[in-house]
């Protein structure tokens, strides 16, 4: 005889059909649902960014619409300081802080190998400066078995300290695998948003959209223009304009990577490059940013209320922090050092920082970017459709 529980299965199938799984939030995210159940009820800050357009679209939240939300949100704090429910009121709304818990879960839950986003969570600081120092001590015990750790390299080349081949058969595995993880972690959070947000392919308009909000960084400036909180309720650009100079000199950099790449297997340019080459230029120009926008975050950081986000990460953060500026600072004292006997050592560090960074650059606050580029992106795409509750206003 069948049991009362195998009854009701089979009558809830027969019923409903095939049996939907709904996943189980955790603590997380069930507090965003409840915030947006209220901040949906209420509507106040509708204007202030792209969450709270996208939270009216919805009448509940399931767990990959608050990853959506999460990711959707900059963080800026103006929602907090304009809500009549913030704490110490019963309700406790404080989107920010909710939405900063429900993003660094969703890092760990993409991330590509599981194991390594959780480690690099827990002890996102210490183990960045660890292990930009451990690859570089690695990288000058090489150097020093050889005799040349401090001396002038041959015609002030480091290729003469570490060979053109030696270096792209050690930085092309972590680069390529840092961009595969990246890759499987973003596909997974693409493929869970999308029948959420409508299940609507991206098309070009939608794309140009989005584009224009990553690299304008748009939505910092608090929804009226004035920018962000930090350390208090006062409004400031400065966390708009850092953000701007990290990222611009990270891509400077970057470009002056490749160009440096193309000239080398294209033209047989062989570095180092002098000024005003088109390397250098970029290379200077996207270190010195770096470096002014990287401390400038990390001052910001170190300042800011514990309102405004989840202190939980802030060792993630920092640590992502450190290493974009070491990486930059080490690679301008290279340049600066270039003829003198501390080649070889400075070489030494900035490619233990850059290895580090491309290591950890999956599973840190390099992925928000990744992230939140992807949310954009899918807000733009459903808000071009029709409202499907019929309710507010896009």
């Amino acid at each position: 005889m069948q049991t009362l529980e195998a009854l009701a299965r089979e009558a809830a199938s027969l019923a409903d059909g095939p049996r939907r799984v709904i996943p189980i939030l955790s603590g997380a995210e069930a507090e965003v649902g409840r915030q947006m159940q209220i901040c949906n009820a209420c509507r106040y800050c509708e204007g202030f960014c792209a969450v709270f357009p996208a939270m009216t679209r919805r009448l509940e939240f399931g767990q990959a619409d608050i990853h959506f939300l999460a990711n959707l949100c900059h963080n800026c704090g103006a929602c907090l300081h304009a809500c009549q429910y913030a704490p110490p009121h019963e309700f406790a709304v404080n989107v920010p802080q909710a939405m900063a818990e429900v993003r660094g879960q969703t890092y760990v839950d993409y991330a590509w190998p599981p194991a390594l986003g959780v480690l690099y969570q827990r002890n996102g600081l210490t183990l960045s400066l660890a292990l930009a120092v451990g690859l570089a001590f690695f990288l000058a015990l090489a150097v020093a078995m050889r005799g040349g750790l401090w001396g002038a390299a041959p015609g002030d080349n480091f290729y003469s300290v570490f060979p053109h081949n030696l270096l792209v058969g050690l930085f092309a595995p972590v680069f390529g695998f840092a961009t595969l993880a990246l890759a499987l972690g973003v596909r997974r959070f693409w493929r869970d948003i999308t029948p959420a947000t409508s299940g609507a392919p991206a098309n070009g308009p939608a794309a140009a959209e989005a584009a224009d909000a990553v690299l304008r960084l748009k939505y910092l400036d608090g929804g009226h223009g004035d920018g962000c909180h930090n350390e208090d309720d006062a409004y400031t650009l400065a966390r708009r304009r850092f953000h701007h100079l990290t990222f611009y000199g990270f891509m400077l950099c970057f470009a002056a990577t490749s160009v440096a790449t193309l000239y080398h297997y294209a033209f047989g340019w062989v570095a180092p490059y002098a000024l005003p080459s088109l390397p250098k230029l970029l290379g200077v120009v996207g270190g010195i940013s770096l470096m002014v926008g990287t401390a400038g975050l990390w001052r910001l950081n170190r300042q800011r209320h514990p309102l405004h986000g989840d202190v939980k990460q802030k060792p993630m953060d920092l640590g992502f922090i450190a290493l974009l500026f070491l990486t930059s600072a080490s690679g301008l004292a290279l340049w600066l050092g270039r003829g003198t006997p501390a080649l070889a050592l400075l070489l030494c560090l900035h490619l233990g920082a850059v290895m580090a960074l491309f290591a950890t650059l999956p599973y840190g606050k390099f992925a928000h970017g990744i992230f939140r580029s992807a949310a954009l992106l899918r807000h733009a795409v459903e808000k071009r459709l029709p409202n499907p509750i019929g309710l507010g206003a896009d």
